[in-house]
């Protein structure tokens, strides 16, 4: 996957406004979209450059190897396309996709984002956290939550491990890590792929959760360092614009790794259950099933096409 360095971003950031465009111009040298694709992308506006979003009082810089779509749109895509109940897109401010995709490709991924207003999250544990330790408390809270899932229906679920270890960039005030969970329903071996990436600001946490198998984890690890610098938070509302007096929230790093801060994560799921909740200490953790998300779109675009892998 391509690299995307500071200049683009930087680019992005000096168009101070963002650039709509329908799917033929963002995708100008694709022929092979089928009949049953078109007016499902002909209603979506792909956009770049600078993305007020007014909830998280920040700006999101989208260069030209990314694009945005809107709250509406990514309704659009997480329900109509990929086959989410309603509520799935419900506190989203909108979807970052990279641009050698479109959400109707087989191997297209994206990342939900939303903002949490839980207030300043300290990063005095960041350099000090035993992150194996934390992993075996993870794996120990899904275990004894797995009889109760049982009881409710729901597959049991295994934390195989750190997909991607969380790593702190101190310079961004940026955390992202990435778990491999596997859904135990019916003989199913199809690893799911939970890699999230946080921002601090002063009054919340920016959160980018993204929807993607296991298989393309090298994609989104190429992608997160320029990720982790999309966000631009309005004047004084910054990270180092901390002042004592300011909101705190109730977690600090590790909590935020342990509960992805109540992050609901949506994915392509097409006809299976979006996994149950997993509550303890107060923290929710939630996983949703990417297995099943390839036939899915296979049987709602049945066009002759060659997917993008």
């Amino acid at each position: 996957m391509k690299q995307y360095f500071a200049a683009a971003i930087l680019l992005a950031m000096a168009a101070g406004t963002a650039d709509a465009r329908p799917y033929q111009e963002m995708f100008p040298k694709r022929t092979d979209f089928s009949d049953e694709e078109k007016p499902v992308l002909q209603k979506l506006d792909f956009q770049q450059g600078a993305i007020r979003l007014p909830a998280a009082k920040a700006t999101l810089n989208v260069p030209d190897g990314f694009y945005y779509l809107s709250p509406e749109d990514t309704k659009t895509v997480l329900v109509d396309i990929w086959g989410n109940p309603p509520g799935a897109a419900a506190d989203a401010l909108g979807m970052l996709f990279p641009a050698q995709y479109s959400p109707t490709d087989v191997g297209s991924w994206g990342s939900v984002i939303e903002f949490s207003a839980d207030g300043y999250v300290s990063d005095a544990d960041a350099a000090t956290i035993d992150y194996d330790e934390l992993l075996q408390n993870i794996k120990d809270s899904i275990s004894e939550s797995n009889t109760e899932r049982q009881k409710q229906g729901f597959p049991t679920v295994t934390l195989v491990g750190w997909a991607s270890a969380p790593h702190y960039d101190q310079s961004a005030h940026a955390l992202h890590w990435a778990r491999d969970l596997l859904f135990n329903e019916n003989g199913n071996t199809q690893h799911t792929l939970n890699y999230s990436v946080r921002t601090l600001g002063r009054e919340g946490v920016f959160q980018f959760d993204f929807v993607a198998g296991l298989e393309q984890l090298k994609e989104i690890e190429t992608a997160v360092p320029t990720v982790t610098k999309l966000v631009q938070f309005d004047k004084g509302m910054a990270y180092s614009d901390h002042v004592d007096g300011d909101k705190i929230a109730a977690y600090g790093m590790a909590g935020m790794i342990a509960a992805g801060a109540g992050a609901k994560v949506a994915a392509k799921i097409g006809l299976l259950a979006i996994a149950a909740a997993f509550l303890k200490k107060a923290w929710i953790l939630v996983f949703v099933v990417f297995g099943g998300a390839v036939s899915f779109v296979r049987k709602l675009f049945t066009g002759n096409k060659t997917p993008n892998a």
